[in-house]
């Protein structure tokens, strides 16, 4: 199966090649193990992270920012979006879905949302995804299918659905990253929605703000509110991320705290209280009793790489696929090769643009996503609706 679209653009001779066999480099998740912190062994990436940023005005907008590979992690930032969802160890959509009542299953919703929250590490980033490119995975019976349907702003719009558990995701975001001195904040515009079809029930989610923080003690961290609202149940929950000190002591580090309530009487039925990178609790404000809702080390411990399953059935817009030669040179530690692979793809993406500004019919040509019908809607922010009902199964696998 080819994504005709990036045929197109990409050159007959190019697919042609990846049609036969598809170069696919597949990294680890991310996870708690995966976590490397700042130390006295790394002053020199310090430097060279700030050193960045020399140019750049406080306030300024660093959505267009392009990273030497020598800053990139082996993946796009649509398998980082993406790992949360299928990269776990215990299916929390499908305990999701079997709960009895509404109040139950609320409380694991609010746990699946704690869990999409994972560790990263400083002075790296995944690559920005070019224009038309896709990430397509299943995981038992969930499939997840992304797509990057706009560059600037850029926008990444997923779908995923599960047949047997009748649950569907519809997330359209867009990360904004602003630099402030002495960091960098990026607030996640856009919106996740949970759909547990066999209720009849849709919860609605914002994301916490990713802050990187570059003096006096660098690191990186989840930050500020997360609210979760299901209109046909009435229930709605408020979240509050906790971050490192400016000085960097632990302090509230990677705690969360927050309610549970009923939307309509603002009537308080649980409180949440712990850290997203151990456990999680709520607490019945009536009874008392406190109860672990979420466990990160059973939850996002010990993650399996995913597999390509298909190599026939890869898209040439897929992730693996085109940052594999990228992925190659960092992971063998050849930046050189890293780079040159890495202008490759940059150059044919100008290329494209101006072939596609300039086209024969003499205006600018429009570009159409593949899988989501996009459209700005009046509070101006961007919404995209999956074209298939459903997410076929992925060449790539994550092994159970």
């Amino acid at each position: 199966m080819v994504d005709e679209e990036f045929v197109s653009t990409c050159g007959a001779e190019e697919v042609t090649e990846w049609k036969e066999e598809p170069r696919v480099v597949l990294a680890k998740p991310l996870s708690l193990e995966g976590e490397s912190e700042v130390d006295e062994k790394a002053p020199n990436l310090i430097l060279l992270v700030l050193s960045l940023f020399t140019n750049i005005r406080p306030g300024s907008d660093l959505t267009g920012m392009q990273l030497p590979p020598a800053f990139n992690i082996p993946k796009s930032q649509l398998q980082c979006i993406s790992e949360p969802v299928y990269c776990v160890k215990n299916d929390m959509l499908e305990t999701c879905n079997r709960r009895e009542n509404p109040v139950d299953r609320f409380s694991a919703v609010v746990a699946w949302s704690i869990s999409t929250i994972r560790p990263l590490n400083f002075g790296f980033a995944p690559f920005n995804p070019i224009l038309g490119e896709t990430h397509h995975v299943s995981r038992g019976t969930l499939n997840v299918l992304l797509e990057q349907v706009s560059h600037h702003p850029p926008v990444t719009a997923l779908h995923a659905t599960d047949d047997e558990e009748n649950v569907e995701l519809l997330w359209c975001q867009y990360p904004t990253p602003r630099f402030y001195g002495t960091s960098v904040e990026t607030e996640v515009r856009g919106k996740r929605h949970l759909k547990l079809h066999n209720h009849g029930e849709t919860y609605e989610m914002s994301s916490p703000k990713l802050l990187i923080k570059l003096i006096p003690v660098p690191g990186v961290d989840w930050i500020g509110k997360d609210r979760i609202r299901c209109q046909e149940t009435g229930l709605e929950a408020e979240l509050d991320y906790g971050g490192k000190s400016f000085f960097g002591l632990r302090g509230s580090h990677r705690s969360i705290k927050g309610k549970i309530f009923k939307s309509s009487s603002m009537k308080l039925l649980f409180k949440i209280d712990g850290h997203w990178d151990r456990t999680v609790t709520i607490k019945d404000v009536n009874s008392g009793e406190v109860t672990v809702i979420y466990n990160a080390k059973d939850s996002i411990s010990g993650l399996k790489t995913p597999i390509v399953k298909d190599h026939k059935g890869l898209w040439p817009s897929e992730s693996a696929v085109v940052w594999s030669e990228v992925n190659k040179g960092i992971l063998s530690k050849d930046l050189a090769q890293a780079k040159e692979a890495k202008k490759a793809i940059e150059e044919k993406q100008r290329e494209i643009l101006r072939a596609r500004e300039s086209s024969s019919s003499g205006g600018h040509q429009t570009w159409v996503p593949q899988h989501f019908i996009v459209s700005i809607n009046k509070e101006g922010g961007w919404d995209c609706s999956p074209i298939e009902i459903k997410v076929p199964p992925a060449p790539i696998i994550v092994p159970l």
